[in-house]
């Protein structure tokens, strides 16, 4: 008998509990029939045209993305607009939608431990803990070796997969890294934090202008701080989803999940100046 939407979304709430999500998220099912049955699910970080093409061309019954579709409020989902068109084109299909985002985020074996953890951090702990032992937004660890900056670049860049924005590096090439902060996806809002000032490297995405300012002129006058390894925020959470994958076809036997190889990353190409 095929598993049901309902059984699903169980399976999911109890591997990243919704508990765990920020207040601001929207994770959770956002559109399908509870009752209807589920023997295919595609993993993506980002419910986009191309994700959705995907989903409905290889039958799946369920679009399982990272990042919410209506993560802030609307008020229409008309087909001339992108995401009423993705939900109506998924609904026609009959394939269910449903983003695990920050609650992805803060578990065990979630999208920053899996980071941590395929750079080589150890005792990598969360930058802030959650309410449940072991979870909480980013983590921070000592690598088994130390390293440079921009040997660590270089770690990152042959780990994460490609995109047109590559690493963007603040700090010596040469300066000794050994303990590395991190925080898959968007992680400015740590710049601050004592378990990141406190660490040699941190490595997060989308960096801004003045909060990466601030960040280094701060190390100019301490004398400490971190390097900044700014990333992609697709590709750092991308890596994720093979073990979510995994996660999955062991607490639903007979589901056929996979995951997404498409870019969806925004930008396209970079100009060297």
């Amino acid at each position: 008998m095929p598993h049901s939407l309902d059984d699903v979304t169980r399976s999911i709430h109890s591997l990243w509990p919704l508990s765990g999500a920020s207040d601001w998220d929207a994770s959770g099912l956002v559109s399908g029939d509870p009752a209807s049955p589920i023997e295919s699910i595609l993993l993506a970080v980002d419910a986009v045209s191309d994700t959705v093409d995907e989903a409905i061309e290889a039958n799946a019954d369920l679009l399982l993305s990272h990042h919410p579709l209506l993560l802030r409020g609307v008020t229409s989902i008309a087909e001339d607009r992108y995401k009423g068109a993705l939900l109506s084109r998924l609904i026609r299909a009959n394939c269910a939608l449903l983003a695990a985002h920050t609650n992805a985020d803060v578990v065990t074996d979630g999208v920053s431990d899996i980071l941590a953890s395929k750079i080589g951090l150890q005792d990598a702990l969360p930058i802030e803990p959650g309410a449940a032992s072991g979870t909480g937004i980013g983590r921070v660890g000592r690598l088994t070796e130390p390293t440079t900056v921009g040997q660590l670049a270089r770690l990152v860049a042959d780990l994460l997969p490609a995109t047109a924005s590559g690493i963007r590096v603040a700090g010596d090439y040469g300066a000794r890294v050994e303990t590395v902060a991190l925080c898959g996806g968007a992680g400015d809002s740590l710049l601050a934090h004592p378990a990141v000032t406190g660490a040699d490297a941190y490595i997060t995405a989308d960096l801004r202008h003045h909060p990466a300012s601030e960040a280094r002129e701060q190390v100019k006058i301490t004398g400490s701080g971190p390097a900044l390894l700014d990333v992609s925020h697709w590709a750092s959470e991308w890596i994720w989803l093979d073990t979510a994958a995994t996660q999955l076809r062991e607490a639903l036997p007979g589901v056929c999940v996979s995951v997404s190889e498409l870019r969806t990353d925004p930008w396209d190409f970079v100009v060297m100046q």
